[in-house]
């Protein structure tokens, strides 16, 4: 148990009470592979008991702890191993309906949303792995609560370039079979370089080979705490790069705090292991809880402006060494995230044409996600998309980290006008895709673009 000092304490009720501080995510990680049988039906009651039985009490525990502790649990979830893995020898049916009885069992226990229908192919595919992708666009379309992501490239492996074109045909049907709603079942689906086996954040929550057959991972937030400190801090005068590093450390060790306090308290209540602590800066669409508006404090005055790539870099730094310093159980993802349709301020941006999709690029390479919530023309054509992801993915499999690609190609809307999820997905302006169609001869070579001299490490 973590001992926190009065000073500690007092700084901590004020960051929940006045700067948006809360617990993002609760998610538990739920092992399959003993459920798997080669007849469906008998498979699905596996699945459906066992999620049951091992997520029951996760919400109400979540609920009495916040309470205790008077710290808000904003999202309660859960992550599985791969559903790939249980489809070898089923069809696209099984998997549909495989998809609704997690769905189903998800709403029994009163969880947001559950992670894991996924597969990693980054170097190749298996029956299952196909069936499950070929499946993607009518479960997200056809369920409530399931989210879906698939690696398709490593800094050992490389692209999986052949994966990257069908993931593209994947996201555009699934924005199709969702138009009424703007494409948003393209909004629970990530293709991911380097996939962390423990993140819980969605929609690229899965429980990877080697974790536990049951564990609690936490994700803490907090953009409003670091925006507040920052703007004391720079208010005062006289303040340096160092001296901001500093201060961006310190409350990032105060938030990882929070989040292992929480998060061993819930796992010792289930009784399962706890995993890890993800202290990534995840925004949300409300006002003061956004890594936009931490640039603007850092006096980048127009998002995607030139600087805003090494603010970001900065900050993502920063947080990593802060939380780490302040637990030896940080994983998952563990920096800035830039949802766009998630953060205001980005959101913002990207309509008043300061942040373009090449900008956005470029911050990928030094934040922990990638071209996350990104809003494109419903009519881009799939070769375009497939080559947008696969400038994310060599960003990842060249810089050793996980990059993602969360698009979602509008149905029936043109760039500069608005796509609306809701929620924590929040609204997003239509990013335009410079030169589209212009890259299609490049993306059919088709195979595996070879992993970099650096994945030779042994």
């Amino acid at each position: 148990m973590a001992v926190f000092t009065t000073e500690e304490i007092m700084r901590t009720v004020e960051m929940i009470q006045k700067e948006n501080l809360d617990v993002r995510t609760v998610t538990l990680g739920i092992n399959l592979l003993d459920c798997a049988d080669q007849d469906p039906h008998r498979q699905q009651e596996r699945v459906f008991k066992k999620i049951v039985e091992k997520a029951r009490n996760l919400v109400p525990v979540c609920k009495e702890i916040a309470g205790r502790f008077g710290i808000p649990i904003v999202n309660k979830r859960i992550s599985l191993s791969p559903v790939s893995q249980l489809l070898e020898p089923h069809d696209g049916v099984a998997a549909v309906a495989l998809a609704r009885t997690i769905d189903r069992a998800a709403r029994e226990v009163n969880v947001d949303i559950v992670g894991g229908f996924s597969a990693m192919v980054q170097k190749g595919w298996t029956p299952g792995e196909r069936v499950l992708i070929d499946s993607i666009p009518m479960v997200l379309s056809s369920t409530e609560r399931v989210c879906s992501s698939v690696n398709v490239a490593s800094s050992a492996a490389g692209i999986n370039v052949d994966a990257v074109k069908r993931m593209a045909e994947v996201i555009i049907e699934a924005a199709g079979k969702s138009a009424d709603h703007d494409g948003f079942a393209a909004a629970k689906l990530v293709v991911f370089a380097n996939i962390p086996q423990d993140n819980p954040f969605m929609a690229g929550a899965y429980l990877g080979s080697g974790e536990p057959e049951c564990v609690v991972n936490i994700g803490v937030s907090g953009p409003g705490v670091v925006k507040r400190a920052l703007e004391i801090q720079i208010k005062s005068g006289g303040v340096s790069f160092t001296d901001i590093t500093e201060e961006i450390k310190t409350t990032a060790f105060r938030v990882t705090r929070v989040g292992e306090l929480i998060g061993r308290e819930v796992a010792g209540r289930l009784g399962v292991p706890f995993g890890i602590v993800d202290l990534s800066l995840a925004p949300t669409p409300r006002v003061g809880d956004s890594v936009g508006e931490i640039l603007k404090v850092l006096g980048i005055e127009a998002i995607g402006a030139p600087g805003s790539t090494a603010a970001i870099a900065l900050l993502n730094d920063a947080v990593k060494k802060g939380g780490l310093f302040a637990s030896s159980s940080v994983g998952g993802l563990s920096g800035a995230f830039i949802p766009v349709s998630e953060d205001a301020a980005l959101s913002e941006a990207a309509g008043n044409g300061d942040l373009r999709l090449e900008k956005l690029e470029a911050m990928t390479s030094v934040c922990s996600v990638g071209l996350d919530m990104v809003a494109i023309p419903g009519d881009t054509d799939p070769h375009t998309l497939a080559a947008l992801i696969m400038d994310e993915m060599a960003i990842g499999v060249i810089n050793h980290k996980s990059t993602a690609c969360r698009i979602i190609p509008v149905p029936g809307k043109k760039a500069g006008e608005k796509a609306v999820f809701g929620g924590l997905f929040g609204e997003a302006y239509i990013m335009p895709v410079h030169r589209d169609g212009r890259s299609s001869r490049f993306v059919d070579f088709g195979g595996r673009i070879p992993a970099p001299l650096r994945s030779l490490r042994n």
